[in-house]
């Protein structure tokens, strides 16, 4: 069957390099289009023979494919190098070819890899060797990439091992089909028709994963569903994990702390409860005997309304480790999230993660992620660094970002997440001087921990190009890089994008890579500048909302962030304030409860201040809040402006989706920037600086709009904040 799928393979990728195909986005960063000359008659020459054996059957078969797309041809295999430009893919014990170099692969693990120039036999050779068939699928996408972005190939010397073990997505898909917080469209999974039916989708997806890095998949919502737990769903799961197998992917499950009793029949879910633990694993050993690979649970428990060991009076520690010991014999592990806050509301939900976590440090199983947002809020478009980072030495921490664009315009407004994950994983958390940045956190060397992962929120969808937008795969993209390598250039990942899935032109590179660059930084500015934080509107956070109070809950409202009132704005985080400046190292504390010291980009999330208070520029905050709203503004419309220009470059159903999205963006920049200036003007009482307009409409048109079908939320209007 697989040789008869690498036939079929070889069909497409000898029409797509024949035939004009129309493009939607389908085939994300892998498009494999013909090469240009003179690219092209160089590439072939490197590309003669492919030595590859029996056992790396995904990497060999996605070689064909992309030599055929690329370059037209499909290069004989062979046993032994017999001539220049042979490819040799392989392990040492799956290949004599690789074994007969005696290479030093010990340093790489089980996933890295290594590409080296060689002459074998007398040849010139391209060698992609490592410990394991995963590793030398990872290096076969690696290559292949020089390609896609037109490098040379002479004279390679690249040796790569992922920084971080566990790369995961967080799927917060549910058993209905429907996507929590999702812009794609409804769940890839089709759970009525698995485990019989599997969609060709999911191997592509796998595909997409594995070139990229990325190891695990979670399948399910963190707000979980015990039904995922029983056995026909079981089943179901244990059918994509055979799927996502050969790509070196491990099958996640969110598990409901309450299961026991939902499913199992028992009266409590207490963690200490000898029956609970023996349920647990017994339910731990049917889950391996359907997935012999199975990667462990995620967990949310105590947040937002969902059970879990506080319920019962036991800790965070309780909980997690009683998943731990159960998972322990198969080497599974556990991802606990630290996005909790209770149902009691407090002076500052900032300071709640790090209050309840940090006591239990050391108290963890060794088999224990902590799963921590990159901000101690929610994904927000700019927050500071979580103060847990650093604060836990004996407990390892893994990174949670958002890719799925909740708080940055969904899937119309073009925003390159990349920049917003380099700067939180470039925050210098000083825990142990500098240089301590979270990057360093996660990857395990700051602290020392083994154990290390990193995990994004996905946007993927049914839709045909899987995010809902063209740009919006880029962050996918970039998550997965960044995953590998924490330390990675986010303008280098966009750049390889950009070639990869649209045109390696430069006159089309320079001015989209400029687009992405600045495009969140833009966001920021058109939607929360200067360190403000979860205007939106309640419920699907679609627009603006600075108004908005009342409700069952403060801290669900904007006013609880910002703290707007005739005096000035911003939340006063401060030693004076909720303190929460204190739940950072002494530098950073003493930093950040200064004001005058603060980075203006965080000034209103640790400070309460004038509207009238002077800043670095010599604007008022007030002038300054107007300049960097229209500037996100002015932003948007250059980009509008820019991509006009790229018609020529970009074939005419992604070029046409673009445009109309970046229209939208653009009227939707403008509404958050005059919604939220009206309201704010309306207490600050301030003129607009000379040269800015107005708001076009009054403050109570804005606080009128009203759009309950929002994407992204079904079923979960009256819990606004649920995630």
């Amino acid at each position: 069957m697989r040789r008869l799928r690498g036939l079929a393979w070889l069909c497409i990728g000898a029409l797509s390099a024949t035939s004009a195909i129309a493009e939607d986005g389908y085939d994300l960063w892998l498009r494999y289009r013909a090469v240009e000359a003179p690219w092209a008659a160089r590439y072939r020459s490197f590309v003669t023979e492919l030595v590859a054996p029996s056992g790396s059957d995904a990497a060999r078969d996605e070689f064909k494919r992309a030599t055929v797309g690329l370059l037209g041809i499909s290069p004989p295999t062979a046993t032994q190098v017999g001539r220049d430009g042979a490819v040799v893919l392989g392990t040492p014990d799956s290949s004599p070819a690789i074994a007969e170099l005696h290479l030093d692969l010990h340093a790489l693990g089980q996933e890295g890899y290594v590409i080296r120039s060689i002459r074998v036999r007398g040849h010139r050779a391209s060698i992609i060797a490592a410990n394991s068939a995963t590793g030398v699928l990872y290096g076969t996408f690696h290559f292949l990439r020089l390609l896609q972005t037109r490098a040379p190939l002479d004279h390679l010397t690249i040796q790569e091992s992922p920084r971080i073990a566990r790369r995961v997505l967080n799927h917060w898909d549910n058993l209905d089909g429907s996507v929590e917080r999702g812009y794609a469209g409804g769940s890839i999974w089709d759970w009525h028709k698995l485990p019989v039916y599997l969609d060709p989708r999911y191997e592509d997806y796998a595909r997409a994963c594995a070139s990229i890095g990325i190891n695990g998949t979670v399948l399910n919502n963190v707000n979980a569903d015990a039904l995922s737990l029983t056995p026909p769903y079981l089943e179901k799961a244990a059918a994509l994990a055979r799927v996502f197998r050969p790509y070196g992917i491990k099958v996640y499950l969110s598990a409901r702390f309450s299961a026991p009793q939902e499913i199992g029949g028992l009266k409590t879910s207490d963690p200490l409860n000898d029956e609970v633990r023996r349920w647990w694993r017994r339910k731990v050993d049917e889950i391996y005997r359907l997935i012999p690979d199975f990667g462990g649970f995620l967990v949310k428990a105590n947040s937002e309304g969902q059970p879990g060991p506080q319920d019962y009076a036991r800790s965070h520690a309780d909980g997690a480790n009683l998943f731990a010991a159960a998972l322990a014999p198969y080497h599974g592990i556990v991802m606990w999230r630290a996005f909790v806050y209770s149902d009691h509301q407090n002076d500052d939900r900032a300071r709640q993660a790090y209050d309840e976590f940090v006591p239990l440090d050391g108290k963890f199983a060794a088999n224990v992620l902590l799963q921590v947002k990159n901000g101690p809020i929610d994904f927000q478009p700019r927050e500071p660094a979580h103060p847990l980072f650093g604060a836990m030495p004996k407990t390892p921490l893994m990174l949670e970002v958002q890719i799925t664009k909740e708080y940055l315009g969904f899937a119309t407004h073009l925003v390159y997440l990349g920049t917003l994950y380099e700067e939180a994983l470039g925050f210098d958390t000083l825990a142990q001087g500098p240089d301590s940045s979270v990057s360093k956190v996660i990857d395990g060397s700051l602290h020392g921990n083994r154990l290390t992962g990193m995990a994004g929120v996905a946007n993927i969808g049914a839709d045909r190009n899987w995010s809902g937008s063209q740009f919006d795969q880029a962050n996918w993209y970039a998550f997965g890089r960044l995953a590998w390598n924490p330390h990675a250039s986010s303008r280098t990942i966009a750049e390889e994008w950009t070639r990869m899935t649209f045109s390696n032109d430069v006159r089309f590179v320079a001015p989209a890579l400029a687009m992405m660059l600045g495009s969140r930084e833009a966001a920021v500015d058109y939607m929360t500048p200067l360190g403000l934080a979860h205007l939106m509107a309640a419920g699907h956070h679609y627009g603006p909302g600075a108004w908005q109070s009342g409700g069952p809950r403060a801290d669900w409202t904007p006013p609880y962030y910002h703290r707007a009132d005739a005096y000035g704005i911003g939340a006063d985080r401060s030693k004076g304030g909720s303190n929460a400046v204190s739940q950072y190292a002494p530098p950073l504390a003493a930093q950040f409860n200064d004001p005058k010291l603060t980075p203006e980009k965080y000034l209103l999330w640790f400070h309460h201040l004038s509207w009238d208070y002077p800043l670095a520029s010599g604007r008022t905050l007030w002038d300054e809040l107007v300049m960097h709203y229209s500037r996100g503004v002015d932003y948007v419309r250059a980009m509008r402006k820019t991509w006009a220009t790229l018609a020529p470059y970009v074939d005419a159903e992604r070029f046409a989706e673009t445009t109309a999205f970046l229209a939208i963006q653009e009227k939707e920049a403008r509404w958050w920037r005059d919604a939220s200036l009206a309201y704010f003007q309306s207490l600050s009482g301030r003129p607009f600086p000379r040269g800015y307009a107005p708001p076009e409409r009054a403050l109570q048109d804005y606080e009128s709009i009203s759009t309950p079908y929002a994407p992204g939320n079904p079923g979960w209007t009256a819990a606004p904040f649920r995630h």
